[in-house]
């Protein structure tokens, strides 16, 4: 591992982590077609009888049972992002990141025993892991904030598109497993990937580059002298919990990212449902259009940062304009492109704009997603900041879906459906004119106050070798 940097070591960390993390929250979906299903099911169930799982009964029973347990997955996520920034301040990123990974995969595994004994015992299950995956997210921005210098650092958050690889793949995986084996092996097949990252976690992960014990001399200077000093010198003090909650620019992130959030979701969870009901699509491509743009929205989204870290780099705007342009990519786009959705008429030009409308909201990641820690880059308060930010916009994760819920009463009905989309438009739109106003990438006056230091000890202390730097510099 000598030879590879540790920087990249920690890219594929959190790309494969967020992976692994939406492949187990989103495996429920598919599932739950086989677990909630009458006695006629004749899908191959293992030793699982479709009676003795969720059963059956009326279609109103139904229903309900799966509408409780999809959403008690977000109804705990969106409650646990403050915990996560308070664990992680504590705990640190590699315990609180990997213990949360454990815990998802350990319910997963054992869902289908708890789906056995009753259904309250699957929405325990799926409300834990809704718990735990909620940390994983100001877990992983708190370490950034340490190993990724400014110019690397838009590139850097491409990884958490890892995400769209796992909601791409677990369509087809899910769809293969459920038709020759049984839904059980879905979970066991998503936990048993969820422990085996665990364990690569456990080996390669490390909070601050000082702690890796594999790291070149030459990289861990180079992080040393690019990483913001006030990283490293600032004394620990308590996370200014009611500073961030004053601030207009964590509020515009907040606010702007529940819009973005909102329409993402509409494709996420609502999407399948158009095209199996209006496009009249059959399982098989329905599955696969549904999973495709969300695999291609990883590839644009390492675009889109990649081209923001230029844009920093050879300060083509100044990094407040570069957020914002990039976050305007990705709502005032999709927003219109969504909007416009409901008036096609010719199939191949629908998808063709819902392709497009999917992968430009990838462009956050080098935008208001990415402005999280030009606000608070150090340790522990940039976890705080996406915890409080995360709080108010992941309830769109669970709002999005209801509203379309109660728009669309006759799923086959495009006027219906073309009311969905000029809301979700309008949503976009207006929350990004928030951040457009409110917005910045100023570090904020809360962020930490700084210790004097002398410019030529510090000096001194950078060129030392990395045995004397473990002495000067100790992690908050």
């Amino acid at each position: 591992m000598d030879k590879i940097p540790a920087r990249l070591v920690l890219y594929f960390l959190s790309w494969s982590g967020f992976l692994v993390s939406f492949m187990m929250r989103n495996d429920m979906n598919f599932a739950l077609v086989a677990m909630i299903s009458n006695g006629n099911s004749t899908q191959n169930q293992s030793n699982y009888g479709s009676q003795t799982v969720l059963g059956g009964g009326s279609d109103d029973r139904i229903s309900m049972v799966k509408s409780v347990i999809i959403s008690s997955f977000y109804w705990c996520y969106v409650l646990s992002q403050v915990a996560g920034g308070v664990a992680t301040e504590l705990f640190g990123t590699k315990c609180v990141f990997g213990w949360s990974q454990l815990a998802t995969a350990i319910c997963s595994i054992l869902m289908p025993l708890a789906a056995q004994l009753h259904y309250i015992a699957v929405i325990v299950l799926r409300s834990i892991q809704g718990f735990a995956s909620g940390l994983t997210w100001p877990a992983m921005y708190a370490i950034v904030g340490y190993w990724i210098p400014l110019t690397e650092r838009s590139r850097f958050m491409s990884s958490f598109q890892g995400f769209s690889i796992g909601i791409g793949l677990t369509y087809p995986l899910c769809g293969f497993i459920l038709s020759e084996f049984g839904w059980p092996y879905v979970f066991y097949t998503t936990g048993t990937l969820g422990l085996g990252w665990c364990l690569m976690w456990y080996l390669l992960a490390f909070n601050t580059p000082r702690e890796h014990p594999r790291i070149a001399e030459e990289e861990l200077n180079y992080i040393e002298l690019n990483i913001r000093r006030e990283v490293y010198h600032a004394a620990k003090v308590k996370v200014p919990w009611l500073q961030i909650f004053k601030s207009l620019p964590a509020w515009a992130i907040a606010i702007t990212t529940f819009g973005r959030i909102f329409v993402h979701y509409i494709f996420i969870v609502n999407g399948p449902t158009f095209m199996g009901n209006v496009l009249k699509f059959n399982f098989e491509t329905n599955g696969f259009l549904s999973g495709m743009p969300f695999v291609c929205s990883y590839i644009s989204s390492v675009f889109f940062c990649f081209l923001a870290d230029k844009f920093v780099m050879y300060k083509v705007l100044n990094l407040t304009n570069v957020r914002k342009l990039f976050t305007a990519l990705s709502q005032i786009i999709p927003g219109l492109l969504i909007y416009c959705i409901g008036y096609i008429d010719n199939v191949h030009i629908l998808l063709t704009v819902w392709f497009i409308a999917v992968i430009f909201i990838t462009a956050s990641y080098a935008g208001a997603m990415a402005n999280i820690i030009d606000l608070a880059p150090n340790y522990g308060h940039s976890a705080a900041v996406l915890a409080f930010c995360q709080t108010i916009h992941m309830s769109a994760s669970f709002i999005s879906p209801l509203t379309a819920g109660f728009l669309v009463t006759r799923e086959d009905s495009i006027d219906q459906w073309r009311r969905v989309f000029e809301v979700s438009a309008i949503i976009s739109i207006l929350t990004y004119a928030v951040y457009q106003i409110f917005g910045t990438a100023e570090i904020q006056s809360w962020n930490k106050e700084l210790p004097t230091h002398d410019d030529t000890d510090e000096g001194k202390i950078f060129s030392k070798p990395k045995e004397d730097l473990d002495k000067n510099f100790r992690p908050t």
